[in-house]
């Protein structure tokens, strides 16, 4: 039986696949125990060439091809494919620590939960080297079990939803049908809300799972249009998991003050990113409209930003840009 599938996107990162891909084969994990899908999503850059040796080498590997579809596509059309009984998703720029997923696993398939989020760490690549270079087996595990609902009160830092931490059991997502918005950025925001809301026993581990690479370009850096308007809908798709049944009033409170988060990234990004006041206008009346009943009351600062996003948007937003205009020359 399989016991895990790994699903690993692959678009431009010729530079750093080939390491993702080896810290995946430093797992003491048997070959016939896990899967890699690898889902090519139309790269054109050498990616694909540089880990053919081991693709070749490991029986255990998946190839899927696509034209490019964006990386929620990509997790998409890998996770229909996997056959595990649990799912990680890797990006591709990122490591594994190494020896860290037997032990999750082995425990994963002994208790049955549908989510077991670990830890995670940030690191450049020098930090990388040095890492991999002085390599030390992980301690025991440190593990707790939770509600899904104790996670996203606890656990979950609304800037930081990041899918690779946790390992899903592939049953839990496939029978409340929680996939990734396709074709926008930001998608990891109501997949990880949605999943945390709906888990009943999770496991949260307090041992290293991932390095997390940083110090390099980033799809996510910067807002344009298009990127406005993408988290403009996981606002929107985040906010409509308040009416899930059966919620308490204080998760339905999370939700809103995490979805405030993204409300606030977005307007902050609006003025110091999008240079045109057209530009600006539309991301606004996209998030009218894709979120027409979006509202925050909890505190004096919610009800303000959001007294003045209803009532006069262009003006709130305009004016946020002039004053930070002043302030730059000032400096």
């Amino acid at each position: 039986m399989t016991q895990l599938s790994i699903i690993i996107p692959v678009y431009q990162v010729e530079n750093y696949i080939r390491a993702c891909l080896e810290s995946i084969y430093r797992q003491d994990m048997k070959e016939d125990s896990f899967e890699v899908i690898v889902v090519n999503d139309g790269t054109k850059d050498r990616s694909m060439e540089v880990i053919q040796d081991i693709i070749k080498k490991h029986s255990n590997i998946i190839v899927i091809n696509q034209e490019n579809q964006g990386l929620s596509m990509a997790r998409n059309n890998g996770m229909a494919k996997a056959k595990g009984e649990y799912i990680l998703l890797v990006d591709s720029d990122d490591l594994l620590a190494d020896k860290c997923l037997s032990p999750l696993i082995a425990e994963a398939c002994r208790q049955k939960p549908d989510l077991v989020v670990a830890d995670f760490q940030k690191m450049n690549d020098k930090d990388i080297e040095d890492t991999l270079l002085n390599n030390t087996l992980p301690v025991s595990l440190n593990t707790e079990e939770k509600s899904g609902w104790s996670l996203l009160l606890e656990d979950l830092n609304p800037r930081q939803c990041y899918v690779w931490r946790t390992i899903y059991r592939r049953e839990f997502l496939v029978k409340n049908n929680i996939r990734f918005v396709p074709g926008i950025y930001y998608e990891d925001i109501p997949f990880t809300h949605e999943c945390f809301l709906k888990a009943d026993r999770c496991l949260r581990v307090h041992n290293l799972l991932y390095i997390y690479r940083i110090g390099h370009a980033s799809i996510t850096t910067a807002i344009n249009t298009k990127s406005g308007k993408d988290l403009a809908i996981t606002i929107a798709k985040t906010w409509a998991l308040r009416n899930i049944d059966g919620l308490s009033t204080e998760i339905i409170q999370r939700i809103c003050d995490n979805v405030f988060v993204s409300f606030s990234v977005l307007l902050y990004a609006i003025v110091h990113d999008v240079k045109k006041a057209t530009d600006r206008k539309e991301i606004l009346m996209h998030l009218k409209k894709v979120a027409p009943d979006l509202r925050f009351h909890n505190g004096l600062k919610q009800k303000i930003v959001y007294f003045l996003y209803r009532f006069i948007p262009i003006t709130f937003i305009e004016t946020r840009v002039l004053l930070t205009r002043i302030a730059q020359k000032k400096q």
